[in-house]
């Protein structure tokens, strides 16, 4: 199959041919049909596997067929991201497929001005791809009117209900009109998700290509113990021992991404962050420093887990375990794109288990364990996954002497237990308690004198 038998616009095939893209992908051979169709889509796919084209490229072919021009600060597609990454992300590839169909495109997002925002939708865009928060600014002050909206994309949408973007949707379909096009595209679906889709999908079409929360089979995934406190040093050694080229590395905090980046300076290694209080001019610089090679080591948070697109990346470090556990997934999506295979390095301390065995149940293998010598760490990881269980299932010998009960073969019962001080004394089998004499002989209370 290639894109021309999916009936696109020849504007869009030639856009394509200048990518380099021969045929689509499964997602793709799915999800293109469908949309042109005008049916609702709600679709799964690993990362990596051409979601974005999969519903990109519907929509430009019909926004430039159907004849209609947009008004005034309207938009007649709408595409809700979770995060400003991920917003330039996509309306990058809305560009470079729409290049020749004369379809306008816009990203709105904050933590920049809004004013060139609202001056740009004065004139109305074909296509606008925005996060959830600013979206609502625009809207609140009557820069953006959502009543033209023909087909609504909610990309990676469980990752906005994990940002706590619940309210902001609720709001968004309430502004938008009842009759549209609505697709859920992502990597994975939880519960919440199709939860969703059943009340704000009609009848949708459901496409899964891969099994919920798998990941490339191209990236191969492995963790290294170690102390929490020896992780630099141990990034540090892999790095120079395995001759890593450019790494980009996962921690937890902003905090923590700051302070590897501060000591990687100091080691002469070329290093940027992207965490959630970089502004977002200083975030584009530090990725498009990276794509060039300018930058050695991309340190991020989770911010940043589904909006970087890089091409050629061999690893991934996650240096912190996600909290998350669905977010590793999209972590070590960032390796293993479009084929390239790649590799996810996890370094775990022991505090880190519980999120290590997280991320296995949800992978539903065990991450191979592989020390690093001279790194072992002190505080031992408790065995996950399959091991564990394993582990379990082993049955404790029985003690040598023991009965079937599991007591010692020479108990007899409480009456060999030493007397406690004016304890009553232990009745006959016929119910009479027994005396002693002063003599020391036993005697029964009913007779004898």
């Amino acid at each position: 199959m290639t894109f021309a038998t999916l009936g696109l616009a020849e504007t869009l095939l030639q856009s394509l041919e200048t990518l380099g893209y021969k045929t689509p992908t499964p997602i793709q051979e799915q999800a293109i049909p469908a949309i042109l169709e005008g049916r609702d889509v709600m679709a799964a796919a690993q990362t990596g596997t051409g979601k974005t084209a999969g519903f990109a490229l519907p929509i430009l072919h019909s926004l430039a067929t159907d004849g209609i021009k947009v008004g005034s600060n309207s938009v007649r597609a709408l595409v809700l991201v979770p995060t400003r990454e991920l917003a330039e992300q996509v309306h990058a590839s809305f560009r470079q497929y729409g290049e020749h169909s004369g379809v306008s495109t816009y990203a709105a997002y904050g933590g920049v001005s809004i004013n060139p925002q609202m001056m740009r939708l004065r004139r109305g865009v074909d296509v606008l791809v925005a996060t959830p928060g600013r979206l609502l600014d625009l809207y609140s002050q009557n820069a953006l009117k959502l009543n033209k909206v023909q087909v609504l994309v909610l990309d990676e949408a469980d990752r906005m209900l994990d940002l706590g973007f619940s309210t902001e949707l609720d709001a968004v379909f309430a502004a938008l009109p009842k009759k549209r096009q609505t697709l859920l595209f992502s990597a994975t679906f939880s519960e919440v998700i199709r939860s969703l889709a059943k009340a704000r999908l009609r009848n949708p079409l459901t496409i899964e290509i891969s099994p919920p929360n798998s990941t490339v089979k191209a990236v191969k995934q492995w963790m290294v113990p170690v102390d929490k406190k020896r992780k630099t040093e141990l990034f540090l050694f892999m790095r120079k021992d395995r001759k890593w080229g450019q790494v980009l590395v996962f921690v937890k905090t902003k905090r923590g991404a700051d302070e590897l980046v501060g000591i990687l300076h100091a080691k002469r290694i070329k290093a940027d962050a992207i965490h959630g209080d970089k502004p977002q001019a200083a975030r584009l610089r530090a990725l498009e420093s990276f794509k060039a090679g300018e930058v050695q080591i991309l340190v991020a948070t989770d911010v940043a887990a589904r909006g970087l697109d890089i091409d050629d990346l061999p690893q991934v470090v996650n240096f912190d375990l996600p909290i998350v556990a669905e977010d590793y997934i999209h972590r070590i999506g960032r390796t293993g794109r479009a084929g390239a295979t790649g590799e996810a390095i996890s370094l775990v301390c022991a505090d880190e288990a519980p999120m290590l065995a997280a991320i296995e149940i949800l992978l539903k293998q065990t991450l191979s364990r592989e020390e690093e010598p001279g790194f072992e760490p002190d505080h031992r990881i408790p065995l996950t996954g399959a091991a564990a269980i394993a582990a379990k299932k082993i049955k404790k010998p029985k003690m040598p002497g023991r009965g079937s009960k599991g007591t010692p073969s020479n108990w007899v019962g409480f009456d060999d237990a030493p007397k406690r001080p004016g304890a009553r004394p232990a009745a006959r089998p016929g119910g009479m308690p027994r005396s002693t004499g002063k003599n020391g002989q036993k005697q029964n209370r009913s007779g004898g004198r």
